[in-house]
């Protein structure tokens, strides 16, 4: 099975409104996270920022349990000696609640460039108001998960390799019948055909009109080089050797 990577053009930013009055800040702060890095989306990826803008608005209205008002402390260090800074939650909610609420939702993200890009779309509030109504965000609830509706559709590619070639049409003559252009090439197999019979048999003529001792005779004195004894003829012999020969 291939692991899925989404594409840049797969991706699509959405804009969502939380309002978080009277809301329980950690429940608040790990749905927002969620949001931010996309795991409500089939094509999630853990290496890419898939996530969604996120509005949080009466961020002055979130709450904690458990007595941790007082007991749970915002720490921050100067980086000398020394310059440690304790807050309690009770004072940071009444002088900057949306500093409580975006340190909450960083603490749940990575802690790395990824998760800096994925903490800059998360937008918090302390009253009701917002100056992002240009981008008309969904208003959502607690737990309530964002509806899917599929990746967008790409656009049109042209298409770029050879195209196909049309069948050819074919004409209305009868089965039977053949055009001009079957006549002129049925007429030339048949001339190609009894020229090539022509050739064939006239060189087999050729073969059986040379013998076989003539062109022996004549390749061994061409190859050798060496003139053949001459045999003297009968009729320069004498009638007296002719006479004894009888006898």
């Amino acid at each position: 099975m291939k692991t899925y990577t989404p594409r840049p053009r797969d991706i699509e930013r959405r804009w969502y409104l939380i309002d978080a009055g009277g809301v329980i800040l950690g429940r608040l702060a790990s749905e927002v996270a969620a949001i931010l890095r996309g795991k409500h989306k089939p094509i999630f990826a853990p290496h890419m920022d898939t996530g969604d803008h996120v509005v949080v608005v009466n961020a002055s209205g979130v709450r904690l349990t458990g007595g941790k008002e007082e007991k749970k402390l915002a720490r921050r260090h100067s980086g000398y000696p020394g310059g440690l800074t304790e807050t309690t939650y009770t004072r940071l909610l009444a002088t900057r609640p949306a500093f409580a609420v975006e340190k909450a939702v960083r603490g749940m993200l990575p802690k790395n460039s990824l998760g800096r890009a994925m903490i800059g779309k998360l937008k918090v509030y302390a009253g009701p108001e917002h100056p992002h109504r240009a981008q008309n965000p969904e208003r959502l609830s607690l737990g309530q998960v964002p509806t899917w509706s599929g990746l967008p559709k790409p656009p049109p590619v042209a298409p770029t390799g050879p195209q196909p070639k049309a069948p050819a049409k074919r004409s209305g003559a009868k089965p039977g019948s053949a055009g001009p252009k079957a006549k002129r090439s049925a007429a030339r197999r048949t001339t190609a055909k009894t020229t090539s019979k022509a050739s064939t048999a006239k060189s087999q003529r050729a073969k059986r009109a040379t013998p076989k001792a003539a062109t022996k005779r004549t390749t061994g004195s061409a190859s050798s080089g060496v003139k053949a004894p001459t045999r003297k003829s009968s009729a320069k012999r004498s009638p007296a050797r002719r006479k004894k020969k009888g006898e």
